[in-house]
């Protein structure tokens, strides 16, 4: 079990790519996957839009792993 704090360097960063980003996924395809294979969740809700657009405050689980996003420093 993992804790992740991300920090956006932007207003927002697309789900896909934040597991990329993190390792949490080997690859951009990878990552659509899991999201599409139902692994993801978003505030604790099932996320299943590959491509959604994360803000600061929001959660992301995968498995025993948590990813806080958190705005730009």
């Amino acid at each position: 079990m993992a804790n992740y704090r991300f920090h956006l360097t932007s207003e927002y960063i697309e789900l896909d790519n934040l597991l990329k980003h993190l390792g949490l996924a080997p690859s951009g395809g990878a990552a659509k996957a899991m999201v599409a294979d139902g692994l993801v969740k978003v505030d604790g809700e099932l996320e299943t839009r590959k491509t959604r657009k994360l803000r600061a405050g929001q959660v992301v689980s995968l498995g025993d792993d948590t990813v806080t996003v958190l705005p730009p420093t």
